[in-house]
């Protein structure tokens, strides 16, 4: 009879395996390792993994740096937009003082 595995416990696994993938030092064998340190089948690992890549879901550790590089995106626009006002404004007064009649 199959073992029935709680979803949380498959969502940990799954984070491990990739948290331990996207370090260099540590992505050989990550399925392997996670397996073993949780008494998990390795063939089963790796389809857990599969399902969650297939499926485009992001892991919480993801979905946090997602979180974090979106603010850090929206301030760096926000700058920009300030930036390009000020060059805007600039552009408009020199483009005036040329206008204007020399003395």
């Amino acid at each position: 009879m199959p073992v029935k595995y709680t979803d949380e416990l498959k969502a940990r696994a799954v984070e491990l395996v990739i948290h331990a993938q996207a370090d260099p030092e540590t992505a050989n064998g990550a399925i392997t390792r996670v397996a073993g340190e949780l008494g998990l089948s390795k063939e089963t690992l790796r389809v857990w993994v599969r399902k969650h890549k297939d499926s485009g879901k992001a892991t919480p550790t993801e979905s946090v740096d997602l979180e974090a590089e979106n603010r850090r995106l929206r301030a760096e626009l926000a700058e920009a937009k300030r930036a390009n006002e000020i060059l805007k404004r600039a552009s408009a007064f020199f483009a005036a003082e040329l206008d204007r009649p020399s003395k």
